[in-house]
């Protein structure tokens, strides 16, 4: 290993790391990339079209080229910029995009084939042979898509969200971004200091340029440690703030452990939601690239950056460097490189009127025309005065010039402003509200000038709270000069890289300019220009550049494209935080679920509930022997099954009985007390909302179901409509759902199993007829309501008690009914036996149903109106022909498959001659064979006829007949009995 003098790295300490199996060592503070170039590796990555060789670019976030994998097992992570990864003890790292080896690529052969693989190449190439496509071009472009790979494992770390709120949120840590904390800080406002680096300085630990005479260092120091007496400002180091959302919200990553070996018991990364009064942008500027040909190979890197690796990390690519530049900063690079004993063979100036800063060789008005090198630079071409000469060096420091970041002043669509003199786009007026750029963001490139410009945004900011600031006293720093010539690219005829990653090239933006994709967005889609994971940090003004320059525009009259969230990418899984598995969203268990758990019973999500799938008992191997056990428990004998997720709504009041018959499109306000009245919602647009019954318990008092899935919905719609639509009604709702436990007793003996428990009800066939309900008590006195209502198609009951009764009443049921052979059933018994009846459910009630397409056209009552029974009858509603229809497939063992669409025998299978399709396909023990339910053009007048149900996802289909859409007991004497 080979350091510099220097640098900001612990000598004192070392740390062992492994890059492609091969031991290295490093210091703490040191990133992946640092530590490899102190090393003497140059060749870090493969480009993703061509594969060829990449070295190091940037030292920031804004790398394309040093993209690695991390971590071994479960907590690997590709596409990692080595540029940013800190380094520590033990650190597992792999180079990606690449077969066998980094130094030995096969996939290189891609570059031989470049002339197939230009610009929209993927439009053009992959033409013909047609059958081609399937079997070889898809595979094999699926194949080498991507750059890393995952772990195929669940992600073992833990992850977290929390909320910040304050006065005035610094984004970003270097000059200007500290003297706007400072001035805000000392005002008493509430600050937070947002950085994506691991230490406070920005550009100054990048420099060696003093403060007050003293290194940068000192005062950055002491700034922290004042930040870390006052309460009242939060530093937030290794936090990239991704985005800025509406209403002063903007959104952050806190690298938590990402810096530890292991998270031990930290959550690996945090989300936070920022909500501040008001932001200043301070976030630098990224330097970009002059697109040269050959001007892609490891060793030839941004010159700033080189100057980053030599002062904070004592590291540089080659003994021998020179530097190609069209501004002044190129030289400062040449300067403390040559300070530090590093040869400087070179500083190539395009400007012609460029003066020597340093003792180093000159050449003003000099271009690169080409290199050398096979997996790392060792030659540059110079042309300069009419001759064209060769120099031997091992690393040559670029700069183009610098680009303000102003991805964040565009996350509102604002667009950024071309400025002549800097050869550079800045932040626009129409930026998000209460947000300011500062510093090297705003076009400020000097030490001297960032730290005015952060502390003015700071007292801007803080005169628009109301809060009183006084300028603070600043270092005294130099005010350097900065000119840049607009050179962007150098004319020559091999390929020059505009974006690395992707390997888009001066050839390709001309190839798109020919191919008429000029605006800037086409020109982005069509090379995929500043598409890659770094987002054309560096490669975005460049190209547009060349695109100028083609078109005979300016840039600004060229355009630019806009950025959006995130800044740079986000871990999927903090966006997630805490809220994964079980945590996703609220887990709802029903009364009897520790009961259904001693049982030994599958769950299944419902909604938000977890329902019992089914009870397997001993020697059942397979879930369907489960299920058809206990279908035919339910028609021979009698079962129960937990019914309490359905939704309950009480309604109360003087005019419940109006408010559920504008509610409802069939009549509700003259049902009887003590009965039960079957409902139909419709949505406002005429089509099905939601099924569900109707009871009504007093004169002013009624109880009403919903489907699980829509309970929340309905019940919001309700009280929308009792607050808003209705308000002058006199009724009152809650939602009853978690109140009561509701358990279907369902069976030919569920008459004799409930006389167990009823106390004080008749429940003869004449006294409690179907459709009834009461209230009474059962088991020695537990109040509780009885409904005689039937899913199944069965004499059934639904009982209700108060919900911590539940399991106690389904274990006494249990227990009452063993001689009867009593047993529970889950929802996929369920399902099977309203398919078997014939009833709708969720896959019919998609939102794309009406009234008349289940069956239910009859119950949009024409004597009122009701929500949607107008726009039920509307022309594109009513003349729908499709109808519910029962399937049973011709032979016995065939498949009916939920999905299938259907099709007349013989027609020709596709969207014109497409006439329905299957909603809801099971095994039914009662019939023998698969049954299912489906929407069909003139359904019920086609009973009998044969149909093929098409399964195109499988590449398979079926013959089925058409039957009515009760299976079992068409004339529900069963239910009735």
């Amino acid at each position: 290993m080979t350091r510099l003098a220097g640098g900001l790295v612990d000598r004192s300490k070392t740390l062992n790391f492994t890059f492609d199996g091969k031991r290295y060592q490093g210091h703490p503070g040191d990133t992946l990339a640092s530590a490899l170039l102190a090393n003497g590796m140059r060749l870090m990555g493969r480009s993703f079209k061509y594969h060829r060789p990449r070295g190091v670019l940037s030292a920031g976030s804004e790398e394309p080229n040093a993209l690695v994998e991390l971590r071994l097992g479960a907590r690997q992570e590709p596409n990692t910029r080595a540029t940013v990864a800190e380094l520590f003890e033990g650190l597992v790292a792999r180079s990606q995009n690449r077969w066998p080896s980094l130094s030995f690529d096969a996939l290189a052969v891609n570059d031989l084939l470049s002339p197939f693989f230009t610009a929209g190449f993927y439009y053009k190439t992959f033409m013909w042979p047609k059958a081609f496509w399937e079997k070889l071009y898809e595979p094999a472009i699926r194949k080498a898509a991507g750059l890393g790979s995952l772990s195929m494992q669940a992600d073992p770390d833990a992850y977290d969200k929390g909320f910040l709120h304050c006065d005035l949120l610094v984004i970003g840590g270097g000059p200007a971004g500290l003297a706007a904390a400072l001035t805000a800080a000392r005002s008493g406002a509430r600050v937070i200091l947002a950085d994506e680096d691991f230490r406070l300085g920005g550009r100054l630990l990048a420099e060696t340029e003093a403060l007050d005479g003293a290194p940068a260092t000192d005062w950055i120091s002491a700034l922290e440690a004042e930040f870390e007496s006052l309460p009242s400002v939060r530093v937030m180091r290794r936090t990239t703030v991704f985005g800025v959302f509406d209403h002063g919200l903007y959104g952050a990553v806190e690298r938590v452990s990402d810096h530890l070996p292991e998270p031990g018991d930290k959550v690996r990364q945090t989300l936070w939601r920022i909500t501040a009064k008001r932001a200043i942008l301070a976030a630098g500027a990224t330097e970009r690239p002059i697109a040269f040909a050959d001007n892609d190979r490891p060793g030839i890197m941004l010159a700033g950056a080189m100057r980053t690796y030599a002062n904070r990390w004592a590291a540089c690519p080659s003994g021998r460097i020179a530097v190609f530049t069209n501004n002044d900063d190129g030289h400062r690079t040449a300067c403390d490189l040559a300070a530090k004993g590093v040869h400087v063979a070179a500083v190539i100036d395009a400007r012609r009127e460029a003066r020597a800063q340093g003792d180093y060789r000159m050449i003003a008005g000099g271009m690169v025309t080409g290199s050398r090198g096979r997996l790392g630079l060792t030659a540059i071409e110079v042309s300069a005065n009419g001759r064209r000469e060769w120099i031997d060096c091992g690393a040559l420091g670029v700069s183009g010039g610098w680009n303000p970041n102003v991805h964040l002043t565009s996350h509102h669509r604002g667009r950024p402003v071309w400025n002549e003199a800097l050869q550079a786009f800045l932040p626009g007026a129409d930026g998000p509200s209460g947000l300011l750029p500062a510093g090297a963001a705003a076009g400020h490139f000097s030490t001297a000038q960032t730290l005015r410009s952060g502390a003015e945004a700071a007292l801007h900011a803080l005169n628009e709270l109301a809060i009183a600031a006084a300028p603070p006293v600043l270092p005294h720093s130099k005010d350097s000069v900065f000119g840049v010539a607009p050179i962007f690219h150098v004319p020559g005829k091999r390929r020059a890289w505009v974006d690395f990653q992707n390997d888009v090239t001066v050839k390709d933006i001309k190839i798109a300019h020919a191919e008429n994709m000029r605006p800037v967005e086409h020109l982005k889609r069509y090379t995929t220009l500043g598409m890659a994971t770094d987002q054309g940090k560096t490669s975005n003004v460049t190209g547009l550049a060349v695109m100028a320059a083609l078109t005979g525009r300016s840039i600004p009259e060229t355009g630019t494209t806009i950025f959006r969230p995130p800044y740079t990418p986000v871990t999927i899984s903090v966006l997630g935080g805490g809220d994964t598995g079980p945590h996703f969203r609220p887990r709802r268990l029903t009364p009897t679920h520790g009961w259904a758990e001693a049982q030994g019973a599958v769950f299944v999500e419902s909604g938000q509930w977890m329902r019992a799938e089914y009870f397997p008992r001993q020697g059942e191997t397979h879930w369907r022997q489960s299920v058809d056990r206990e279908t035919k428990a339910v028609r021979s004998a009698v079962g129960l099954c937990d019914v309490s997720t359905l939704g309950k709504v009480d309604v109360q009041g003087a005019d419940a009985g109006e408010f559920l018959n504008r509610l409802y499109s069939n009549v509700m306000n003259t049902l009887k007390v003590g009965r039960v009245r079957y409902g139909l919602m419709l949505r406002e647009d005429g089509f099905a909302y939601d099924d569900g019954t109707c009871a009504r318990l007093a004169e002013d008092h009624y109880v009403v179901t919903t489907t699980t899935a829509n309970a929340g919905l309905v019940y919001r719609n309700m009280e929308f409509a009792r607050q808003c639509l209705w308000p002058e009604l006199d009724v009152q709702i809650i939602s009853t759902t978690d109140a009561w436990a509701q358990i279907a007793v369902a069976g030919p003996k569920s008459r004799d199993l409930l006389g167990r428990i009823v106390e004080g009800l008749d429940l003869s066939n004449e006294a409690f007829p179907f459709m009834a309900c009461a209230e009474l008590t059962v088991c020695g006195g537990l109040r509780a309501r009885l409904f005689r209502i039937s899913f199944s198609g069965e004499l059934a009951y639904e009982i209700a008690v108060p919900a911590r009764y539940g399991q106690a009443l389904m274990e006494r049921l249990m227990q009452m009914g063993a001689d009867l052979e009593v047993a529970p059933y889950g929802v996929e018994a369920l399902s099977v036996l309203r398919v078997e009846k014939g009833h709708v459910g969720g896959s019919e009630l998609n939102g794309q149903s009406t009234a008349a397409m289940l069956g239910l056209g009859k119950m949009v009552s024409q004597k009122k109106d009701a929500i949607g029974a107008v726009m039920s009858r509307r022309e594109g509603l009513a003349g729908d022909v499709r109808r519910i229809v029962g399937l049973q497939p011709v032979e016995r063992a065939g498949k009916v498959v939920a999905g299938s669409h259907l099709f007349t025998q013989g027609a020709t299978q596709n969207l014109d001659t497409d006439q329905g399709w299957i909603t809801s396909a099971c095994y039914s023990p009662h019939i023998g064979s698969m049954i299912g339910l489906g929407f069909l053009e003139n359904g019920d007048q086609r009973i009998g006829e044969v149909i093929v149900a098409a399964n195109p996802v499988e590449g398979e289909s079926e013959r089925l007949r058409i039957v009515p859409a009760h299976f079992l007991d068409p004339e529900g004497a069963r239910l009735r009995d």
